[in-house]
């Protein structure tokens, strides 16, 4: 009895072997196979699903409204900008004339001066002019006091000249009104028309900036 179960022991060890090689053969059963395709269900692979649903949130009305107002905030910033570089245009602009005019104010500011001191010089002009030059050599006290007239006119203009101060004698030139003004006009082929044929009172510029016209005789 013994001997029998050993025998069908053996036989279905034998059995079962057989059946194993041939599993292997096959390179697996349907129910295998089956198995073997469930973890593909189970995979990091997003589905069409979860990508919708994941995108949908683009048009959230939480951001139109970040949207909308970084526009605002771009138009605002915009606008300071150009307020900001207006004002330092304006700013520059000022500064410059502030500097023009302190400047003019340092050239200028002796301007009614001078024009007070011109009249000293004609007055010393015209002395000079009505002393005789004819007597001078027969009387030696004319003649000193024409000297001195003359000395002290010269030394008058130098101190003019210093500061900026130009006399202006545009005889035989062309008539310019910023410069000239026209008292009469003369008959004088010899010249063409508009020009200065005769000066009465001498002009002064300072600084070339003119500060009394000559006063002249125009030809016709």
């Amino acid at each position: 009895m013994a001997t029998k179960t050993a025998v069908t022991v053996k036989m279905f060890g034998r059995h079962l072997s057989q059946l194993r090689n041939l599993a292997e053969a096959q390179n697996l059963s349907p129910q295998c196979r089956r198995v073997a395709v469930i973890p593909r269900l189970y995979s990091t692979e997003k589905q069409p699903e979860e990508t919708a649903t994941t995108a949908a949130p683009t048009s959230s009305p939480e951001i139109e409204r970040l949207t909308k107002e970084l526009a605002e905030a771009k138009e605002q910033h915009s606008e300071l900008l150009d307020k900001y570089k207006r004002s330092l245009a304006d700013s520059e602009n000022m500064r410059t004339r502030l500097n023009k005019q302190i400047a003019d104010a340092k050239i200028f500011g002796i301007q009614s001066f001078c024009k007070d001191l011109l009249e000293v010089a004609d007055t010393l002009g015209h002395a000079t002019q009505a002393v005789p030059k004819e007597k001078l050599a027969d009387n030696p006290d004319l003649k000193n006091l024409f000297e001195g007239l003359s000395m002290t006119k010269a030394s008058l203009l130098q101190v003019f000249k210093r500061h900026g101060l130009e006399p202006l004698d545009p005889i035989n030139q062309k008539f310019n009104p910023n410069l000239h003004e026209a008292l009469f006009q003369k008959e004088d082929k010899t010249v063409d028309a508009n020009t200065v044929v005769e000066v009465t009172k001498l002009g002064y510029t300072l600084h070339e900036r003119c500060i009394r016209p000559a006063l002249v005789g125009v030809s016709k």
